[in-house]
């Protein structure tokens, strides 16, 4: 929790803190059934505020100055504000020596644990606690294994690898679901809950799904305000509760219960679906076939339309999240129409085949954006993606451009492969979660209006609106001369094949900036031009003088490019 909050300061520093807090920890420890995890360390988490303010040192250091001065609940969300998830894909945590790592966890295995913590805490500040005691449990079984092997160092890369792609991945997810809690109303959120929990437990009664998608709503609350041990203890209640059933709800999480109480939670949480129910067609049809519907969406609207999500999700677990929403926005906005009109059945009747639409359509974009990738390969459907998204949103840098569409590309060359449903059912998730990180881009400085409406509108169709962005036309581009956007220098010939093929896209992208409605086989050949220019250049005896002299033709045709804009 310290390091996560206090992410400069230094191990020892938090040390200090944790010592000083964990008296309060202590007393939270020990719950009595009615007690809630949030209230009892509800004092923690304002003594730990105060102890940051009192000691205007850190406050100041953490740039927290202007938190200090405002009440509890506010100060709360103003520190949540100013937490930095900029982890990039490096290690989580470096080994800087193997035999020296191995030597400090003979002699104190404590010690080696806890800066793990600190470390993986102040990179992935808003990674839940309960995820990060687990992966500091796998990452201590690690260490012991490998201080037994030979070649140690080979040992570290093979066990270490997985856990930091896991911990990197997760916290991607722990940061959406906050996002999703703080910019849409708590109807979202529980929606989103009670889709992953049905398609989870398709078995389970709803009213037993619609109470634990409250919990787990709440509990992520709790994780998302940083208050690290209501976090932990609310996941060990509910691991507790989930294990303890006299009838397990998944066949899927029983192997989880197995496992030592530390593994229990990240096994259930990752586990798959259990087995689709054979289900008959009745329960559903009632919503588009009863006369009745309007009478009970009037009545009990919020339970009516649970029922419904919590019935269509259990049919269709292989959907993703996001289009499982998005048919009950449909529906939503259906029965809201036809409620109105003097016979609403005929109206609302023909909610299943719009919903067969809304599935369809999301399926013909992704098959789409596959058909492409398959078509371009992996790096030109990656230009493509750099040409697409600089004229949706020319305001991010060049940088920010390469590296969002990388993140896009990856999740065609991840998806695109699988079988059709799965296919789908992947795109859709990697998408939701690739959008959530632009849109907190957006949310801590804005990009354009477009943006914003993308991510502000609807939750469920936030893909398909981003798909449907063109050209932004407010964007006045900076005036640039090509001597600008092309960067001819040394430097080039000693970068690595990525730092080079990222320099290609940079331009790229400041290409697009300059002259968004020119083609992109236009844009294509001054890119072809310049790598070609830099591998002469590079093996020539003089790269300076080549790049000097072969450059200008370059500029000149990039020129001619930019001149009619």
């Amino acid at each position: 929790m310290v390091a996560q909050f206090l992410q400069k300061l230094t191990y020892e520093e938090v040390q200090t803190i944790v010592e000083e807090l964990v008296d309060l920890t202590d007393k939270c420890k020990i719950l009595k059934p009615h007690e809630s995890p949030s209230e009892c360390t509800h004092q923690l988490m304002t003594t730990f505020l105060e102890h940051i303010c009192n000691n205007q040192g850190k406050a100041e250091r953490q740039e927290f100055s202007d938190c200090c001065n405002i009440n509890n609940k506010a100060r709360l969300k103003c520190f949540l504000l100013y937490k930095k998830d900029d982890a990039d894909d490096s290690d989580v945590f470096q080994i800087p020596n193997p035999e020296q790592i191995c030597e400090t966890h003979k002699e104190n295995q404590v010690s080696v644990k806890e800066r793990y913590i600190y470390e993986m805490s102040r990179k992935y500040p808003f990674l839940y606690g309960p995820t990060i005691l687990t992966m500091s449990a796998c990452y201590e079984t690690a260490i012991h294994s490998c201080c037994q092997e030979e070649n140690k160092t080979e040992c570290f890369q093979m066990k270490l690898e997985p856990i930091r792609k896991y911990i990197r991945e997760i916290s991607w997810r722990h940061h959406h679901l906050c996002e999703i809690g703080i910019k849409f109303n708590h109807k979202v959120a529980k929606a989103v809950e009670l889709v992953l929990l049905t398609k989870k437990q398709p078995k389970t009664n709803f009213s037993e799904i619609a109470r634990l998608a409250v919990y787990i709503k709440n509990l992520h609350q709790t994780c998302c305000e940083g208050d690290v041990v209501a976090c932990v203890l609310g996941r060990s209640q509910l691991m507790n509760y989930t294990c303890s059933s006299q009838s397990i709800p998944s066949s899927k999480i029983a192997p989880c219960c197995a496992l030592p109480v530390p593994f229990q939670g990240e096994c259930i949480i990752n586990s798959e679906n259990d087995d689709k129910p054979d289900l008959p067609s009745l329960p559903l049809s009632r919503f588009t076939e009863d006369r009745f519907v309007c009478k009970q969406f009037s009545d009990k609207q919020d339970d009516f339309l649970q029922e419904f999500l919590y019935e269509y999700s259990r049919r269709h677990s292989e959907l993703a999240v996001p289009v499982i929403l998005r048919v009950d926005t449909v529906y939503q906005n259906l029965l809201a129409k036809c409620c109105k009109l003097e016979n609403p059945l005929e109206c609302y009747s023909h909610g299943k085949e719009m919903f067969q639409r809304v599935i369809r359509e999301s399926h013909e974009r992704v098959k789409n954006h596959c058909d492409l990738h398959e078509k371009l390969g992996d790096a030109y459907f990656h230009d493509r993606l750099i040409i697409l998204y600089t004229k949706k949103a020319p305001q991010l840098s060049a940088q920010e451009l390469v590296m969002f569409t990388k993140n896009m590309a990856a999740a065609a060359t991840k998806c695109c492969p699988l079988r059709d449903e799965q296919q789908f059912a992947c795109m859709e998730d990697l998408a939701k979660l690739i959008l959530g990180a632009l849109c907190r881009r957006h949310e801590a400085e804005p990009i354009n209006a477009a943006v914003g409406h993308c991510c502000d509108d609807s939750y469920a169709f936030r893909k398909p609106c981003f798909d449907d962005l063109q050209v932004d036309g407010t964007y006045i581009s900076p005036p640039l001369s090509c001597d600008q956007v092309i960067s001819l220098k040394e430097n080039l010939c000693k970068a690595q094949e990525e730092e080079f093929q990222t320099e290609k896209q940079k331009l790229l992208s400041n290409l697009v900036k300059q002259k968004p409605y020119a083609t992109e086989m236009q844009f294509q050949s001054i890119i072809a031009d310049f790598a070609h220019l830099v591998e002469t250049c590079c093996q020539a005896e003089s790269s300076e003088m080549c790049f000097r002299e072969e450059g200008s033709k370059l500029i000149e045709k990039c020129q001619s490019l930019l001149g009619g804009k």
